[in-house]
C-alpha cells in the first residue's frame, strides 16, 4: 500500500508527522480527500476535523481552527493557528467556551450601545469645546 507523508502544524508546535494512506481535511468549499500521488493543491481550510488514515487502517483525528492545506505528490502539510488531537479536546471546556461565546454574541447589542454612547459622548464633548471657544472669543 502506498503512503503520503503528513505534517500537521499549529502555531505552537508540530502535532503530527508521519505516513498516511489517506487524509481528509475541511477545505473552505467542502471536505477534501487526499491520497498518495494527489495533484498539487493549495487551499484554505475552515475550522473542523482533519482525519489521517494510517497505512495500518487506524484513523487519527485532529481539530483545526482553519488555516492552509498544501498538497504535494508525496507530502501533505496542514498549517493552522490551533491544531489539537481530537482525544485531547475537553468536551466540558468546549461547551463552556461555546456558551460564553453565545452569551457574548447575545450581549453584542449592549456593546453596540456602549460604542454608540461613546460616540455620542465624543460628539457632545466636541460640541462643548466649540461652545467654550465661542465664549472665549466673545469675551464671556
Amino acid at each position: 500500500m502506498s503512503s503520503i507523508h503528513v505534517d500537521i502544524v499549529s502555531a505552537e508546535r508540530e502535532i503530527f508527522s508521519g505516513d498516511a494512506a489517506m487524509v481528509f481535511a475541511p477545505a473552505v468549499l467542502g471536505e477534501v480527500g487526499i491520497a498518495p500521488g494527489h495533484a498539487a493543491m493549495l487551499t484554505r481550510m475552515g475550522p473542523g476535523e482533519v482525519r489521517v488514515q494510517l497505512p495500518s487502517g487506524e484513523q487519527q483525528a485532529f481539530y483545526v481552527s482553519g488555516g492552509m492545506l498544501e498538497v504535494q505528490p508525496k507530502v501533505v502539510t496542514v498549517l493552522s493557528d490551533t491544531a489539537i488531537r481530537a482525544h485531547d479536546l475537553d468536551e466540558a471546556a468546549v461547551l463552556k467556551a461555546k456558551q460564553e461565546a453565545e452569551d457574548t454574541l447575545k450581549d453584542r447589542s449592549g456593546k453596540l450601545d456602549i460604542a454608540k454612547a461613546q460616540a455620542e459622548i465624543a460628539e457632545l464633548a466636541a460640541q462643548l469645546q466649540t461652545i467654550q471657544r465661542l465664549r472665549r472669543r466673545a469675551g464671556g
